[in-house]
């Protein structure tokens, strides 16, 4: 069942949907769910969200869904997806018994997505709702300042664990670990903590997955930031848990431009430096160097 429009608001602000987008989401809202075209097009994105699909491509028919919107609907629908699917998602959490708050704060990553949008476009939308799908399908939680991706193993960094003594192969379970802004300080106590909760939530919400080791893909795992930042920084100490995985050979200089500064697209030369992230980010590039992609890895040993 859909939500209704008079309990929207509620429900929005419940998934951390800035303020200033409420009554928008709310009246496009009212629009779509009278429209019986559109609501076919919700109606089968959101089955879409939930179909189980192969390694790849899992998102490919809501992809090709969503490319058949009506321009004017191309930012938002994908916000009206998730919140139709909102009640599934819960359902099946609160069937697996974990904790609503995991659930609440886990989805509140679409609000903070729509902020991103709004930052940089100016008005309510999500450009990166493929992200998303992972949080609605029960395969990415937020545990404190981290998420938790669950995933396998690849052929390329199982051996490079199997080396190090794990019971590692291609497909041997594993968490992918991302950090999302808007949370806060990246603080050693805070990932101690989110990996306590990690280790407590995975046993006991997901006990047949027993991953054997935490990966990060992330431009924050890039060395040359140790040249920028100081030893005992919050990054440096964090890139500190991790042994390398593998390195690739092709820049991502977008990456931290996106992450830091909010758009992937703003001119090198004209980049802030408020802070040591900033300056280092921005530095570097104007010194005509580039950023790369860290992988990392260290063991996850459940308690």
């Amino acid at each position: 069942m859909l939500p209704d429009a008079d309990d929207l608001p509620e429900l929005l602000l419940d998934l951390a949907v800035p303020h200033e987008d409420i009554n928008e989401l709310v009246a496009r809202w009212r629009g779509v769910t009278q429209d019986p075209d559109t609501l076919g097009l919700l109606a089968d994105c959101v089955e879409e969200v939930f179909r189980e699909s192969g390694d790849t491509d899992r998102t490919a028919g809501l992809d090709a869904l969503l490319t058949s919107a009506p321009a004017e609907l191309a930012d938002i629908l994908p916000v009206f997806v998730f919140l139709a699917a909102l009640p599934r998602t819960r359902a099946d959490q609160r069937a697996r018994g974990i904790p609503a708050e995991v659930t609440r704060r886990t989805l509140a990553d679409l609000g903070r997505h729509i902020a991103v949008h709004r930052r940089r476009h100016g008005r309510p939308g999500v450009q990166a709702w493929r992200w998303l799908v992972r949080h609605f399908r029960g395969e990415l939680y937020q545990l404190g300042r981290l998420q938790f991706e669950r995933a396998r193993l690849g052929r390329r960094t199982a051996p490079v664990l199997a080396a190090a003594g794990l019971d590692a192969a291609p497909g041997t379970p594993c968490l992918d670990l991302h950090i999302p802004d808007f949370h806060g300080p990246l603080t050693p106590s805070a990932c101690d903590r989110s990996l306590a909760l990690a280790r407590e939530f995975f046993a006991r919400y997901h006990p047949a997955d027993r991953p054997v080791a935490v990966l990060c893909h992330s431009w924050l795992l890039d060395p040359t930031l140790r040249r920028y930042l100081p030893a005992d920084s919050n990054i440096v100490r964090f890139q500190e848990r991790f042994r390398i995985a593998r390195e690739d050979g092709e820049p991502a200089d977008t990456e931290p431009v996106q992450f830091v500064f909010g758009d992937p697209d703003l001119p090198v030369a004209e980049l802030p430096r408020r802070t040591s992230v900033e300056r280092a980010v921005g530095d570097h590039l104007r010194a005509g160097g580039h950023w790369y992609i860290g992988h990392g890895w260290f063991p996850f040993q459940p308690e």
